[in-house]
């Protein structure tokens, strides 16, 4: 049988980097083309050196990758998906995006935290919310995936088992993520540099990080009622990683052995979730380089809050993992394949 063949828009970034290191390894596809703008002509393994030996792919321009691919990853800053997805679908072609463009269901919600509404509102339709565990069924017949945000897959999947089963208030949700400096981008800020990072700890963004909304859109589908939360992102001195610590404060009268049995059972048939053993706390050592997402689960008695830890890499089972994942649903792979890489031990 002949491999599916994929291309990669905006292989020179650092998720773009990732999906090819990942796909490279996948038994059932090829990569046949991979583009970047500001690097077009050059070799892959110019400007990340790991790839010497292992492929001779050159970026070429986008256009060239939509024409030579059945299904496109998409892995371009906000406001740049759209009219590659017009393109893809006009041409019979499939598209994973990483940005942002099609993870929202609202116009209005993306005009106010990117600022601008969706161009094409027919397109949008088209489009499915890629969190895997939670839409594989909707994921399936799909034709442009909205990959989901990082910080959020770490939250969505933390809270899903305890608000859908109705024991949270979900009038006082606090989410507490520190996310390594992967996590935002390739280009330099003035807080991204090695010198501002190193040996530094703080938060930014506070009260106003984009990933909001989508967060209050998916937990509001878990409650089947509107949610507002407190999110306030951090910024690690680490390569990659993400550890979300959630407070749900309960307004059952449930206990952490049945939640516990619970998270168990919702995630029995999802691999890629393990939910620790109670005692045990979740650690983001033991998930980088992985397309795991790690939970583990802890009571305040005191206050009666359930203390959900969460932790994934940001920059696979966050971006680039995640986003084979879903290609390995769309098309009936091996929900595994290219994916079975286990965490580096120390």
């Amino acid at each position: 049988m002949s491999k599916l063949q994929v291309g990669v828009i905006g292989a020179s970034g650092y998720g773009g980097a990732e999906l090819v290191r990942l796909l490279l390894n996948h038994p059932d596809v090829e990569v046949c083309a991979i583009s970047s703008h500001q690097y077009t002509g050059q070799p892959i393994s110019d400007l990340y050196p790991g790839f010497q030996n292992c492929t001779d792919l050159v970026f070429i321009e986008q256009d060239q990758v939509i024409e030579k691919s059945d299904l496109i990853f998409v892995a371009l800053p906000s406001g740049l998906s759209e009219p590659i997805a017009k393109a893809c679908i006009e041409q019979g072609k499939k598209i994973i995006d990483l940005g942002a463009d099609f993870r929202l269901d609202s116009s209005e919600e993306y005009e106010k935290w990117y600022g601008k509404p969706f161009g094409d509102i027919e397109l949008h339709k088209m489009s499915v919310y890629g969190q895997c565990e939670l839409h594989h069924d909707q994921i399936k017949d799909a034709q442009i995936i909205g990959n989901p945000g990082c910080y959020p897959t770490s939250i969505e999947l933390g809270c899903y088992p305890a608000i859908h089963s109705g024991w949270v208030d979900t009038d006082h949700i606090i989410l507490d993520s520190k996310s390594g400096t992967t996590g935002s981008g390739k280009k330099l800020t003035e807080n991204t540099h090695f010198p501002r990072t190193n040996e530094a700890f703080a938060p930014y963004k506070v009260g106003c990080h984009r990933h909001t909304p989508e967060i209050e859109m998916m937990l509001s589908e878990m409650a089947g009622q509107p949610v507002k939360v407190t999110f306030v992102p951090h910024l690690l001195p680490i390569n990659r990683g993400i550890v979300s610590t959630i407070y749900l404060p309960l307004k059952a009268d449930v206990d952490l052995e049945t939640i516990h049995q619970t998270y168990k059972k919702t995630y029995q048939n999802d691999p890629f979730v393990r939910v620790l053993d109670l005692g045990k706390v979740a650690d983001l050592k033991f998930v980088t380089y992985s397309n795991y997402c790690d939970i583990s689960l802890h009571m305040d008695t005191h206050t009666h809050t359930l203390i959900v830890v969460s932790c994934i890499d940001n920059m696979i089972k966050g971006a680039a993992g995640q986003a084979i994942q879903n290609m390995n649903i769309m098309y009936d792979f091996e929900l595994m394949s290219g994916l079975k890489t286990v965490a580096p031990s120390f």
